[in-house]
């Protein structure tokens, strides 16, 4: 950085991508604060680790330790209004005041930043290659979306390594802050419409991102995206897939619980690798992971060995309860928040339990979303045996008029569907049995797993 600041100020400091960004300065010997709206698990671990976090956005409750422009950095989330009293403060008193993908662009510059980018996969993808690097003698600073079950943390740390694993995120354009030195793109599928408009400037978006990396970088595209990339000369184009492309998946083997196949490499093979979190839509993310790995000098068997040992990110198909026996109640929770993740999520359990009846709950994400998906969210919805759809979390949006849950159920094509508010979500579990069930949605739906857990375990 520029400055010799001794203070960094987090203005949405309890977000997941903050989190990661004040662990990293604190282990650097900075002084770290911010604010939050809500107090939760994760500022609670903050401020148990060193950051001081206040839930009133009074600018006189800002540390003095952060009231100098001098030698105090702020740093914010889009998702943070301009009426922000605090923000303000910072704003008009001389500071310099950026966004967190500026920061981390700040970080890509400074490093060799591995940036994986998509629609949908980059937190699984990023998480596994982070874990790869930080179990090889390589290492990796890691700035995750989700938390590593592995680590319970979202960041990585390493004293040596020149690597560092970003999840680079679209919303905003974001990822235009970043210089990767290895960008990946999993998927291109629209979302974001209220800031992008159409999926054609969705797609110009990432062919931007490909125009930023660093010379002599490489693009790690996964075969048949709309994407058309924009490289710079000198800049070389991998690609990846299940079953094709420079990096591939093969001779895919399942059973007992397990997955099991050969990573295809350019110039080798990787037998039997197993995954750690054996589901279909984790092949194409290990895939992914595995080739940047192998591009930066892992060794063959410590891929398969970290890919073996990888718990997954919380929140990213993650079992919440798996009776033992043919007949054991399984509950499973999953981020999906647009389409096509959440075909692939309910895709994903019916492989796993193909006999069994699976109950969805699923909770939209943002009313904007609803409105340019609802038959595409009816549809995946419509491969489950029974569905409870929930009320749209609203985030950081106000309601459109007649965009509610309805649209989506009323095109639910299984005959056993609700609608009901989430104050009443535990009710309705009380009056079903489940075999399989399955919550997703980025919203708070996630808040009630131990109460559902609780009851689908007492009947």
């Amino acid at each position: 950085m520029d400055k010799n600041y001794k203070s960094i100020y987090f203005v949405g400091a309890g977000g997941i991508g903050m989190a990661a960004l004040e662990r990293y300065f604190l282990s650097r010997g900075f002084r770290v604060a911010g604010y939050d709206r809500t107090r939760t698990e994760l500022t609670d671990c903050l401020a148990s680790e060193g950051v001081e976090i206040c839930f009133d956005e009074a600018a006189a409750l800002i540390p003095d330790y952060c009231k100098n422009p001098d030698d105090t950095l702020v740093v914010y989330t889009p998702a943070i209004p301009d009426s922000h009293e605090g923000l303000n403060y910072f704003r008009n008193g001389g500071f310099t005041v950026m966004k967190r993908a500026q920061l981390l662009g700040l970080i890509t510059r400074s490093s060799k930043g591995l940036c994986f980018s998509g629609t949908h996969g980059k937190t699984t993808t990023s998480s596994m290659a982070a874990h790869i690097l930080h179990t090889s003698a390589i290492g990796c600073n890691a700035f995750l979306g989700g938390i590593l079950r592995n680590y319970n943390s979202n960041f990585l740390l390493s004293a040596t390594s020149p690597y560092s694993v970003i999840e680079a995120d679209e919303f905003d354009r974001s990822f235009h802050h970043l210089s990767p030195y290895i960008a990946v793109i999993t998927a291109t599928d629209p979302d974001h419409l209220d800031i992008y408009g159409t999926e054609e400037a969705y797609l110009e978006s990432f062919a931007h991102f490909t125009e930023l990396i660093q010379p002599g970088g490489t693009l790690l595209l996964h075969t048949g995206l709309k994407v058309k990339p924009r490289v710079a000369e000198g800049v070389r184009t991998i690609t990846d897939a299940r079953n094709e492309g420079d990096y591939h998946a093969a001779t895919s083997r399942k059973g007992n619980g397990d997955m099991v196949g050969d990573f295809v490499t350019p110039d080798g093979v990787v037998p039997d690798v197993k995954l750690g979190v054996p589901v279909d839509i984790n092949v194409e993310n290990a895939v992914a992971a595995m080739a940047v790995c192998h591009m930066v000098g892992v060794p063959g068997d410590v891929l398969r060995e970290a890919i073996g040992s990888f718990l997954g990110a919380k929140r990213r198909f993650e079992f919440w309860l798996k009776e033992p026996g043919e007949n054991g109640k399984v509950v499973i929770d999953d981020y999906a928040h647009h389409p096509d993740e959440l075909k692939a999520s309910i895709t994903s359990v019916k492989g796993l339990y193909p006999h069994r009846k699976l109950t969805v709950i699923f909770q939209p994400h943002l009313y904007t979303r609803t409105r340019d998906f609802a038959p595409e969210f009816a549809e995946a919805l419509s491969l489950a045996d029974e569905v409870i759809l929930l009320n749209i979390y609203p985030a950081r949006e106000l309601p459109i008029p007649g965009v509610t849950s309805e649209i989506i159920l009323r095109d639910i094509k299984c005959a056993n569907k609700v609608l009901c508010d989430k104050t009443d979500l535990i009710n309705q579990i009380k009056n079903r049995n489940f075999e399989v069930l399955l919550t997703a949605g980025a919203g708070d739906v996630c808040n009630y797993l131990p109460q559902i857990v609780d009851e689908v375990r007492s009947k």
